[in-house]
């Protein structure tokens, strides 16, 4: 269905159809229709689940009308509707129920639009233009050609430290404050929580691709992809436990590539277990995102992880972001030891601000979109920007490490355990 990253392509379908499940709904649209040049025998009496019966065996309309009205299950039908539409139709969905949850529901299962019967000649027609826009509007990319691709890899030194909170908000801010149509690809596939801190369902596109590799393409991607809003779309999993999905890696890399060439900016929530299986994952990674806690087992894990990151990914610059710290009293590292544990300084320091952050998650919005003008958030708004200048010099050095005695992994380590030998005494 429709997605803002790949413009539908016209080809030779149909302009339009509609299915709709009462003869007044039908009446309305048929000289809307003719208004708009189409053909008013493509409106139709039938439900959604005629139109995927219909759509199984015949090419889909540029522009597709469907009433929800006796759809038991509204988005297990869209869901089946979207395995028989091609990529690239405009989808306009109407029903009865009056429920926000759901048409944020639908939005991000790349709907176009929503409306409430009865239905308003205005809003329909408003709808049907809209749709047109989308569907022959400019094509956004073909004015980027230029812009080279931000790829961006966010890895949590240990569980809990927020990662993946992390990486919704960067993903938000460089979305919505840099204009870049960004992909969040969270390659935890048993346990992730992307899609869930936006609150979206995560569907089963990772899962899909994990087991068809083959299907991978930028068709797949357009299906695949769960729109957050018009910049933003997410590919996340729910795996089932049992289901290991081992492999080489080589599905994720090549996800990475489809999206190189479908959206501005890659952001991927990258375990740090993945990291080390499969390096080729950040080959062509220009920012490595490290996320951190001001503690002793964190900072052994970054150092071990900015280690690995210096022999396998030398090209790709590392920035490390300090998170969820608390007043300088509750500290149990701090940040100047931190920063001569790793050997650099560290690039930004966010505050634990629980109230914020468990508000985020009962609204189901990145922490970043619920600090909103809060100063210290402020901070982590000119890293999205500083990340993208990156992307867009396509210049990537090292960071220079900030030098201090000690220069051997083991002798900092070394270190570390002599601050934890002082404070257990």
């Amino acid at each position: 269905m429709n997605l803002p990253f790949n413009p539908g392509r016209t080809g030779t379908r149909e302009p339009f159809a509609a299915f709709v499940c009462d003869e007044a709904t039908a009446d309305l649209m048929r000289p809307i229709a003719i208004e708009l040049g189409w053909s008013p025998e493509k409106v139709v009496r039938g439900s959604l689940r005629d139109a995927v019966q219909t759509l199984a065996v015949s090419a889909s309309p540029n522009i597709l009308f469907v009433d929800l009205s006796e759809s038991s299950d509204a988005l297990a039908d869209i869901h089946a509707l979207a395995e028989v539409c091609e990529p690239g139709t405009v989808v306009i969905t109407a029903g009865q129920v009056n429920d926000v949850r759901l048409y944020r529901a639908l939005l991000a299962s790349s709907i176009q639009d929503y409306l409430l019967k009865p239905i308003h000649p205005e809003m329909l027609r408003d709808a049907f233009l809209n749709a047109q826009a989308s569907l022959y509007g400019p094509d956004v990319r073909e004015a980027q050609d230029g812009r080279p691709h931000c790829a961006v890899a966010v890895i949590g030194a240990r569980g809990g430290v927020g990662a993946t909170s992390t990486a919704t908000s960067l993903a938000w801010l460089i979305s919505e404050r840099q204009s870049r149509t960004t992909a969040l690809l969270d390659l935890d596939v048993h346990f992730g929580t992307g899609a869930l801190a936006l609150d979206l369902e995560p569907g089963r596109g990772l899962t899909d691709a994990i087991e068809n590799p083959s299907r991978i393409d930028g068709l797949f991607i357009e299906r695949a992809m769960v729109r957050a809003s018009e910049r933003l779309a997410v590919l996340s999993a729910e795996a089932p436990i049992d289901a290991p999905m081992m492999g080489d890696g080589a599905v994720f890399y090549q996800l990475q590539e489809e999206m190189r060439s479908a959206f501005d900016c890659t952001v991927v929530d990258l375990p740090r277990q993945m990291l080390v299986q499969h390096p080729h994952l950040i080959a062509d990674v220009q920012v490595a995102v490290l996320v951190t806690e001001l503690t002793l087992a964190s900072a052994r894990d970054a150092i071990r992880i900015l280690s690995w990151l210096k022999t396998n990914a030398p090209e790709t610059q590392v920035l490390v972001i300090a998170n969820k710290v608390p007043s300088a009293a509750a500290l149990e590292i701090s940040r100047k030891d931190f920063e001569g544990s790793i050997e650099q300084a560290l690039d930004l320091v966010l505050p634990f601000e629980p109230r914020i952050a468990a508000q985020a998650a009962k609204l189901g919005k990145p922490i970043a979109e619920m600090a909103k003008g809060h100063r210290s958030m402020a901070a982590l708004t000119d890293l999205a920007k500083r990340i993208v200048a990156i992307g867009d010099a396509a210049v990537v050095e090292p960071a220079a490490p900030k030098p201090v005695a000690g220069t051997s992994l083991l002798g900092r380590l070394a270190g570390l355990k002599a601050l934890l030998g002082q404070r257990r005494s």
